[in-house]
């Protein structure tokens, strides 16, 4: 009885557990080596599988993960979005069962292909799959790219990969290392080992690497303003010029800073409603020598929302006026946020999906850098921070700093801010560009071009961080080529699996040809 419960229901709920125990290797927690194990552990259950039973062992490692490690999604919908609670649980349960989909996948092929050959499985086509599939969910229905398992290792070994390969190399590594070890335990061979070995001792070797220089000369003082306004009274009429006489306070007291950064859509109200008090704003900060960046709504004459970074004061010579004032719009949106899929269907379902501005329009993918008192900032606002491609596209050689502005306020005291923290330090790591995040409520922090916070607000305080920050020259590898190179290694894996497995079945047909 017991050993047709596991047959049957065993693995699956094993692999739930591999799933829910990578979480662990993510922010808050940061236990690196959980991701390793997690995935060492999932290749092994999935191993002499029929299609059917690798697919529910995909998708229950799935649930494990993104179950426990994007529940905070439920915060917004349930807490903000005025739905039903039996609406935002379907809506949850959703979005789980959908990113859940992608393991069920991965299983499904992973012994579609090659199955009984472990070391194909394992460390030809299995990582070629995962990335293949990491790669999908992060582009398919405008993508959710978030728990990559590179993610979790800022901290680890493999961190010296990124600025070479990316987040998506540093998963490719973990992948490589974790099949490794499956394939030595299955084949009961050590000769599968040398792959992890290489792997880490590879990693080892570009770890700490430095990539490009810390320019001392054009160090900048920043003044990142965390103004801790809670998400249910920032829209309020009633709170609008208590929140910007906040704002104002609180940077009226750092006018000596540099550059002075406020969140994502500090003003709560549109730009175009503002003309008067962006003016004065923006002659004050000239009158000081200094930059105000801040997130700001705006609406065109066509109706078209946009979800913007404006800049105030210098290098803005001529004052603002507000049809030639600089800034960056936001191009990836985040779903039922800022653009509501299936909206003709979702929209009579709660007030949420009734705003006016959750549907907004893009921004073009590659925008200027922003300029502001002489440096130049790759800029991304929010989610779009986890699109590692675009924030790498709108790097180049001229950039000083990497900016994104966030209101992290929808997601309460959950995980998500941390992960959000984390998958912004992995973008300074990738890019080799010092970091400054503003948020609402936090995590307001500095990051240095390894991908560390050297300096951070507590959350759900009022205060500004001040920081002194250096630019850095010269661009990583990863910046150059971006995932050229693991376009390549895919390229290769597969070739070269088709060539072994050729060989495989030609040597079992001249074996069959010999036979009496």
């Amino acid at each position: 009885m017991n050993k047709a419960f596991f047959i049957s229901l065993g693995r699956p709920l094993l692999a739930a557990f591999a799933g829910a125990l990578a979480t662990l290797s993510f922010a808050p927690y940061n236990i690196w080596l959980l991701a390793p194990a997690s995935l060492t552990l999932f290749f092994w259950l999935l191993l002499n599988q029929s299609i059917k039973r690798s697919a529910l062992i995909g998708f229950s490692w799935g649930l494990g993960l993104f179950g426990t490690g994007i529940s905070w999604v439920h915060v917004s919908i349930d807490t903000f979005g005025g739905m039903p609670k039996i609406a935002s649980v379907f809506l949850m349960v959703s979005l789980i069962s959908y990113l859940a989909l992608y393991p069920l996948i991965f299983g499904a092929l992973f012994n579609r292909f090659n199955q009984g050959r472990p070391f194909y499985q394992l460390l030809l086509s299995g990582p070629v799959l995962w990335l293949l599939l990491d790669w999908l969910r992060g582009w398919a229905f405008t993508g959710f790219p978030w728990l990559w398992m590179g993610y979790g290792q800022l901290n680890s070994p493999f961190s010296g990969l990124a600025p070479i390969l990316g987040v998506e190399g540093i998963t490719l590594a973990l992948v490589l290392i974790s099949a490794g070890i499956v394939a030595a335990i299955s084949d009961r061979n050590w000769k599968p080992l040398m792959v992890p070995a290489l792997v880490i001792g590879l990693s080892l070797l570009v770890h700490g690497a430095q990539w490009v220089t810390p320019n001392s000369d054009k160090t900048v003082d920043v003044a990142l303003v965390q103004g801790n306004v809670p998400q249910e009274l920032k829209w309020l009429p009633s709170e609008r010029w208590p929140t910007l006489m906040k704002y104002i306070d609180l940077t009226r007291e750092n006018w000596d800073a540099d550059i002075i950064v406020w969140p994502e859509a500090a003003i709560p109200a549109l730009e175009a409603h503002l003309p008067s008090f962006l003016q004065n704003l923006d002659e004050v900060a000239r009158e000081n020598n200094s930059t105000v960046i801040t997130g700001v709504l705006d609406q065109k004459e066509n109706g078209e929302f946009f979800n913007n970074i404006l800049t105030l004061g210098q290098n803005n010579d001529n004052g603002y006026d507000y049809d030639n004032a600089t800034r960056y719009s936001k191009h990836h949106l985040l779903p039922f946020g800022e653009f509501v899929p299936f909206g003709d269907l979702l929209r009579p379902i709660a007030p949420f999906f009734n705003l006016p501005m959750s549907s907004f329009s893009r921004g073009d993918f590659v925008q200027p850098n922003l300029e502001a008192n002489g440096y130049s900032i790759a800029p991304a606002l929010c989610y779009e921070v986890a699109f590692s491609e675009q924030v790498r596209q709108n790097v180049n050689v001229d950039t000083d700093l990497l900016l994104t502005l966030s209101n992290d306020a929808w997601f309460g005291t959950s995980i998500g801010p941390f992960q959000h923290m984390e998958i912004a330090q992995m973008r300074s790591l990738e890019l080799g560009k010092p970091l400054l995040r503003a948020t609402n409520t936090g995590v307001t922090a500095v990051v240095d071009h390894m991908g560390h916070i050297t300096k951070q607000i507590p959350q759900f305080e009022t205060a500004v961080l001040r920081a002194k920050v250096t630019p850095t020259d010269g661009l990583t590898p990863y910046t150059s080529l971006g995932s050229w190179p693991l376009y390549g290694y895919v390229l290769w894996s597969l070739a070269l699996s088709m060539i072994l497995i050729r060989r495989q079945r030609g040597g079992f047909r001249e074996t069959q040809t010999e036979q009496p």
